[in-house]
């Protein structure tokens, strides 16, 4: 019995794994998030109007961000099998179509804020002065796109076979490049010009720039685990692409979605007023904190279960399933609790209005009990599930509890009923506790465990 007890809760070198994937992009998530703390805290300084105007438009570039992560995720689906299978040339094909994925998607988004500011903007408020607060945003944004997606990509592809370091050393460096450059031009100093707003999109795009350069020169010319290189943008892929579509795909569209649905709930709190939108950014900051080890262990669960089941360990991936989500319930449980310990000092940093801060309150109260499920789901959904190749079933749920419930049931909360904020946050999550029951029951049938080909043997030699 105590053996079999042993095999559920793991062993040393198991937990090991872990702590050597998850506390480096915990790490990195708390540079992100202290990036964010500063400079909704620096423009708070400016008002209302400018804190939300900033918020709205970044929802849009948050949607871009999302998309990567789902190129980037899909991707690391398969580099993270092959790299248990010990196939490079597999590997390389999965990272080429990747890349030109995300440049095609870079381009969308950069020929659409390009032309269409003034209307991205209308999505999220109709309020005048917010909108040309956001598209003054927007346009010193607009290299990002190709910086974000590249080096974010690239990211995911090196975490998948176990290189956490870099990438939490350009976060690190990116964060005082980020901070520096936003004092600098949000407030002009030095001699620079006081920009406000403007000045916190340039600011964030010299850091996008920075990691750029630093990630993907990284990755393209120093990296020794998968020897990418330039040259292999052009390598034939033919091959592969079937089985990388039947993967990523649905991984794309979950994460599509999601990105989708949180422009929707945006929109949604848009519509509510500049005041709630305020107080959801005062939140935000608590919200990313709160998943930062979340968001560790779901990296480290959705890696090793890759490495396991390319070695074809398919037992031992069942059992860790079971240790990941027990994991999952602890992390949800801290989280909530640093949650109600630390909302009352970080709430009274901000400069934002009383009422701002008393909606803060009441979504810092629904946050703490959603995160309890949300942590079990997305270790579950980003992870565990995903790495086992069980992609259009997580695709099904997102689309079925986002879609279904969340969105419709948060309109109708918030802008029909117009219940307290409370419980219209409550109404926009509540598929993060559908989906937790959901994947669970899934675990436990074994079958999200599927089988990935590589690529054939006569191009093998490419």
């Amino acid at each position: 019995m105590s053996h079999n007890w042993k095999e559920y809760v793991g062993d040393k070198n198991f937990y090991r794994s872990i702590l050597k994937i998850a506390i480096p992009v915990s790490a990195q998530q708390l540079i992100t998030v202290g990036i964010n703390l500063m400079d909704t805290v620096m423009l708070s300084s400016m008002g209302d109007i400018q804190l939300s105007a900033a918020a709205q438009a970044g929802q849009f570039i948050n949607l871009f961000q999302i998309f990567c992560m789902g190129i980037g995720m899909g991707a690391s689906v398969l580099t993270a099998r092959f790299w248990g299978m010990e196939d490079k040339i597999s590997l390389r094909k999965a990272v080429t179509i990747m890349l030109r994925i995300v440049l095609a998607f870079a381009t969308v988004f950069f020929l659409a804020t390009l032309c269409f500011p003034k209307t991205i903007m209308l999505f999220y408020t109709s309020n005048e002065e917010t909108i040309r607060y956001g598209v003054s945003y927007l346009q010193w944004i607009l290299p990002t796109y190709y910086c974000m997606g590249l080096s974010l990509t690239c990211t995911i592809v090196l975490r998948s076979v176990g290189e956490v370091r870099i990438p939490l050393i350009s976060s690190f460096l990116s964060f005082f490049i980020n901070i520096f450059f936003n004092w600098v031009f949000i407030f002009g100093k030095l001699g620079a010009p006081r920009m406000e707003i403007a000045g916190a999109a340039l600011g964030t795009l010299i850091a996008r720039i920075f990691e750029l350069l630093f990630i993907c020169g990284f990755f393209i010319l120093k990296d020794s685990r998968i020897e990418y290189r330039f040259h292999h943008l052009a390598m034939p892929c033919r091959n592969l692409l079937r089985e990388y579509f039947r993967i990523s795909i649905p991984v794309l569209v979950s994460d599509g979605l999601l990105a989708l649905g949180n422009n929707s709930v945006a929109m949604i709190m848009g519509r509510i007023g500049d005041t709630f939108v305020a107080a959801n950014s005062v939140t935000m900051v608590v919200q990313q904190l709160s998943s930062v080890l979340t968001q560790g262990v779901s990296n480290a669960s959705g890696i090793i279960t890759g490495h396991t089941m390319g070695r074809g360990e398919y037992d031992k991936a069942q059992k860790q399933g079971y240790t990941f989500l027990l994991l999952g319930a602890l992390v949800g449980f801290l989280a909530a609790a640093a949650i109600l310990l630390l909302r009352t000092p970080i709430i009274g940093y901000y400069q934002v209005s009383q009422q701002a801060k008393e909606i803060s309150f009441q979504l810092m109260d629904a946050i703490s009990f959603i995160i309890i499920f949300q942590a079990m789901n997305s270790i579950l959904t980003k992870g565990v599930l995903r790495a086992g190749g069980d992609t259009k079933f997580l695709m099904a749920g997102d689309i079925l509890f986002l879609w279904v419930a969340s969105i419709p049931l948060g309109m109708l909360a918030g802008l029909v009923w117009h219940w307290p904020p409370f419980w219209i946050y409550s109404m926009l999550k509540i598929d993060q506790i559908l989906k937790c029951v959901w994947c669970f029951f899934r675990l436990r049938s074994r079958k999200w465990m599927k089988k990935i080909s590589a690529a054939p043997a006569e191009e093998k030699a490419a």
